[in-house]
């Protein structure tokens, strides 16, 4: 019985690889995501007023997560400054860069868990790209993101670091980190949509990878360290932010690491965008 189960999933799921992945619906998929990158207007005001919604009748409104972040860095920086036995004026700044980017990298991940779920009125109500809900998240994280990242320029402020050019190189570095959220967010938000399970699993595996991330510890603090950062993506990521941060430049093994995961994830969210972009209003 089980067998005969597990046989016709397998067959049905050949069946709709078959007939979903043509050329017509990649067409549709390819115009989809286009055209709503088009609409940027519609979407930055529906970024801006998740952000206000949040903090509504707040004085400090977003701020609040930037005062709550500065907090947590100040207290684990010397917490874990003392235990590590770091130097206060290199840890404090790689401990504020790293938990800004990491902020930003797994609220790209958790929040394009619910890019569809969360929007389930207007993606059965609204005559618009399914798309613009997955660059409303990249784009409310990115304004979240500028608030935050002023606790590393404090910090960094307050033991003497100048910035140097190799900060510049964060423009692009976050221009490529947030592309890589729009495949994230439209490969996360099908599956969740389908499986309502997926957001839970999601959440447990990023916790688990904060603690597997050089966030509050240095690559040099872990002997043997070389199989778990090459196998971490979240570690391609938030290095390519951070270096720059740090007066940096990333290195090429950081670039080729984000250029695999770049090309792979983007194949894999088209595919998945291709077959089952017209099944969403169902779903949700």
């Amino acid at each position: 019985m089980d067998h005969n189960l597990r046989f016709g999933s397998t067959f049905w799921l050949i069946v709709q690889l078959k007939h979903g992945l043509t050329r017509q619906n990649l067409t549709k998929a390819l115009n989809d995501i286009h055209a709503g990158w088009q609409r940027r207007g519609l979407w930055s005001t529906m970024g801006l007023q998740d952000i206000r919604g949040r903090y509504r009748r707040s004085v400090i409104g977003p701020f609040w997560l930037t005062l709550s972040m500065g907090i947590m860095v100040a207290a684990l920086g010397f917490l874990y400054g003392a235990i590590f036995g770091q130097d206060l004026r290199e840890y404090l700044p790689y401990l504020a860069a790293g938990f800004v980017c990491w902020g930003l990298i797994s609220s790209l991940v958790l929040d394009g868990t619910r890019a569809f779920i969360a929007n389930e009125g207007l993606i059965k109500q609204l005559t618009a790209p399914l798309s613009i809900h997955v660059y409303t998240i990249v784009w409310s994280n990115l304004i979240v993101f500028l608030h935050n990242v002023w606790i590393y320029f404090l910090v960094a402020l307050w033991f003497g670091k100048v910035p140097d050019w190799p900060m510049l190189l964060m423009i692009p570095a976050l221009a490529i980190l947030l592309f890589n959220g729009v495949w994230v967010a439209l490969l996360l938000g099908l599956l969740s949509a389908r499986f309502r399970d997926i957001p839970q699993i999601v959440a447990s595996i990023v916790q688990v990878m904060f603690f597997l991330t050089p966030v509050i510890w240095t690559p040099e603090m872990l002997p043997g360290r070389a199989l778990i950062l090459d196998l971490n993506p979240f570690y391609y990521f938030i290095e390519l932010v951070r270096a720059p941060l740090l007066g940096q430049v990333p290195s090429a093994q950081i670039f080729l690491g984000i250029a695999v995961i770049t090309v792979t994830g983007w194949i894999c969210a088209i595919i998945f965008y291709t077959i089952y972009r017209w099944r969403l209003a169902y779903w949700v």
